[in-house]
């Protein structure tokens, strides 16, 4: 897993009633690679975080379009 600052990790709730988590990258290492700072959306809370396979990246356009789909739009 890659990513750049300014990027979003998506975490995908494991149920029904879970929502999915995002938060936006702050910092990565030197290659791009976990683990990543992240300030998550729903809390404004800042973490370490090393993905699990439920997680993507998205750049700021992807996690757009992955709104939009969700909408419908």
């Amino acid at each position: 897993m890659h990513a750049n600052v300014g990027d979003w990790l998506l975490v995908r709730g494991h149920n029904a009633d879970q929502l999915d988590r995002r938060g936006q990258i702050l910092a990565v290492n030197p290659q791009g690679e976990p683990p990543f700072t992240v300030r998550w959306s729903s809390d404004d809370h800042e973490g370490i975080v090393f993905p699990g396979p439920d997680a993507q990246v998205l750049t700021t356009e992807q996690l757009a379009e992955h709104d939009r789909a969700r909408l419908g739009r």
